[in-house]
């Protein structure tokens, strides 16, 4: 068989958005439930840049019955007379061009998320059907799209005494393997939305039948917030104890640079630092960060020195020591910001660390002096911090000397996997030895691992960091993934066994809660397993139908009444129906075939969409606070698991 010869001809020019379409991964992520969210963000971010540019106030997001989306602001709308370059309206130029926008024209935009320009076009070309209407001049104008193209020229389709644009479209079903819109998500994307831009009011609302509350209401919420950062610090610390009176609040404006921070100290032990830029959550950091962090070490030591606090100390304090139990919301707004990567995940500006660290330095300065009371909480908590810093190394150092963490040797419960290839081998952590047995005997020893964890490991959300070597369960974790916790408390994974770690829990209270606090300890511990997409939770199924030799596992109610009538016709009740309660209820090979066979199996990637939600989630779920967490049981009760 000849191979096809590689000329001219085999170069493909991708015209209009058909490159959109060919590679939608590269400009939205994913096509899965990522991607399909995203979509959503890209129009928002239109109305929001028009809210920052002083032109918007409102802002609102409809899912509609069909799962398509209607967004709909009060800016001034899209201009819709001629582009003299394109020869085309504006609207449609906008609407079907990459790189189009008022965005570049540094009149019309002084910030923006959406830079690269691509935003509104990319949503049209995965859409099979939007419709985008202009409400400007006391007239209101209209075209239709199918897959990116317009199906007529803009036109007049009436008169309007408001301004504005709508934006509706329905994500393309050829595309997305994902259509269903969650709720809660784009409910957390408003929300923090709404921190980040003060005074700016969001409306979430929900027009879908099948997800109507019990009362028949329609899901709805309005987000609005007139404190910003310091209600989104205190939104995010609602769970945990504060130790100054109110949050720290810092703002400032340098060469077109503006800088709010927010932040407020907790008893907890752990580090919450979410920074933004142009209202991206920038989850890797960057210039803003590394500013915020120099500021916050270096005046809080020299505060800490001058009056004495640190002083009974026989050993350094470490920048580390600063931010343990810190909650602190970073955004800055640049004009031209310079991102590491296409995921637009750091930032890169040199000249915004000198900018932030500035403006901080001067804030805390003021705020320690003027508050000798909280000063003095935050130092004693410092010191504290740098004693349990202090102990967490001897008692890492004592277990490192034993062999753990530095891979001298494997947990005796662990049964391994024959291959080395990391890449290929899976990590099983198994609930109780019982199913761990059952899961040792139905597993492919090639490539898959079993841990069996016995009880209920550390909650790590509570617990100092000396505590965790200590615990013989986490200390197996790390051991046998061969990754180990360093003195700046990130994750050495030089080491890392296994590309799947999966979290494989009973479908019952306890396994719920064992799942959650195994989810908390990669969460606060392993993040960068998570953010490297390892961490995964296996699907058990919940119930099996048969009847003679016909069965049909199932992995909701809803597949349970339809297994019913497919395998029992219309004696539907006379199936018999097994509910698996636990892991050890199911024999080695049913185990096999339902959870743990990567052709038949079903796996759920645990990702952070918002790293400020699931800081929130983790503590109220985990922390100390009862009524939060009743609530949360209680709103949530009918949905029985809990999404990551």
């Amino acid at each position: 068989m000849s191979q096809k010869e590689y000329s001219a001809q085999s170069i493909q020019v991708l015209e209009g958005l058909e490159a959109v379409r060919k590679r939608p991964a590269m400009y939205i992520g994913d096509v899965g439930v990522k991607g399909l969210h995203h979509l959503v963000y890209e129009v928002v971010d239109n109305s929001i840049d028009e809210a920052l540019a002083g032109h918007a106030k409102e802002i609102e997001v409809f899912i509609n019955d069909d799962n398509s989306i209607t967004v709909v602001d009060d800016g001034r709308g899209i201009p819709v007379e001629m582009h003299e370059k394109e020869g085309k309206s504006a609207l449609e130029v906008v609407m079907t061009v990459l790189h189009a926008g008022g965005k570049f024209d540094k009149d019309s935009y002084k910030v923006s998320g959406g830079l690269h320009g691509v935003g509104v076009s990319c949503v049209n070309a995965l859409s099979s059907h939007l419709t985008a209407i202009v409400e400007r001049d006391g007239k209101k104008y209209q075209q239709e799209y199918e897959i990116g193209k317009p199906l007529y020229d803009v036109k007049e389709v009436g008169t309007s005494d408001r301004k504005g644009t709508t934006i509706i479209f329905k994500p393309d079903a050829t595309i997305f393997n994902v259509l269903h819109y969650n709720y809660d998500t784009l409910a957390a994307r408003l929300r923090e939305l709404a921190y980040l831009n003060k005074g700016i009011k969001l409306t979430l609302t929900d027009l879908r039948e099948s997800e109507k509350e019990e009362d028949d209401n329609i899901k709805k919420e309005v987000f609005h917030s007139e404190g910003g950062l310091i209600e989104f610090v205190q939104y995010l610390d609602a769970t945990r104890t504060a130790m100054i009176e109110n949050p720290v609040y810092m703002e400032g404006e340098r060469d077109n640079v503006q800088v709010e921070v927010a932040l407020q100290y907790n008893t907890t032990y752990n580090e919450n630092i979410h920074s933004y830029v142009n209202n991206i959550n920038t989850i890797e950091g960057g210039t803003h960060v590394s500013g915020f962090r120099r500021a916050l070490t270096r005046n809080l030591k020299s505060y800490g020195d001058k009056n004495g606090h640190f002083s009974k100390l026989k050993f350094d304090i470490t920048g580390d020591d600063f931010r343990e139990g810190l909650t602190a919301l970073i955004s800055v707004k640049v004009p031209e910001p310079q991102f590491e990567g296409q995921t637009k995940t750091k930032l890169g500006n040199s000249d915004v660390t000198g900018i932030v660290e500035t403006i901080v330095g001067q804030t805390l300065v003021n705020f320690l002096e003027e508050n000798p009371k909280d000063a003095k909480q935050i130092m004693d908590k410092v010191a504290l911090a740098a004693q349990a810093r202090y102990a967490a190394r001897k008692a890492r150092d004592l277990v490192q000397r034993k062999g753990a963490f530095t891979g001298g040797g494997l947990p005796g419960k662990l049964a391994d996997c024959s291959s080395k290839d990391m890449e290929k081998c899976e990590l099983f952590l198994v609930e109780g030895d019982s199913a761990g047995g059952t899961a040792k005997q139905g597993r492919d020893r090639n490539f898959q691992a079993i841990l069996p964890l016995r009880g209920k490991i550390l909650n790590v959300e509570k617990a100092m960091d000396y505590k965790i070597y200590e615990n013989e369960e986490i200390k197996n974790i790390f051991t046998a993934l061969g990754v180990y916790l360093q003195d700046d408390k990130s994750l050495n994974t030089e080491k890392l066994r296994y590309s799947k770690i999966v979290i494989m829990c009973d479908a019952d209270i306890d396994g719920s809660h064992i799942s959650t606090l195994i989810l908390t300890f990669c969460y606060r511990k392993m993040m960068e397993l998570v953010e490297k997409g390892h961490i995964y939770i296996a699907q058990p199924p919940l119930y099996k139908v048969y009847k003679g030799k016909k069965e049909k596992y199932c992995w909701s109610e809803e597949e349970r009444e339809q297994a019913q009538i497919e395998i029992g016709g219309d004696k539907a009740d006379s199936v018999k129906i097994q509910r698996y309660k636990g892991l050890g209820e199911m024999n080695a090979e049913q185990l096999w075939e339902t959870t743990m066979d990567p052709d038949r199996r079903t796996l759920r990637r645990v990702t952070i969409e918002s790293a400020a939600e699931a800081d929130r989630v983790f503590s109220m779920l985990m922390g100390d606070e009862v009524p939060p967490r009743r609530q949360f049981i209680e709103t949530h009760a009918k949905y029985a698991k809990i999404d990551v």
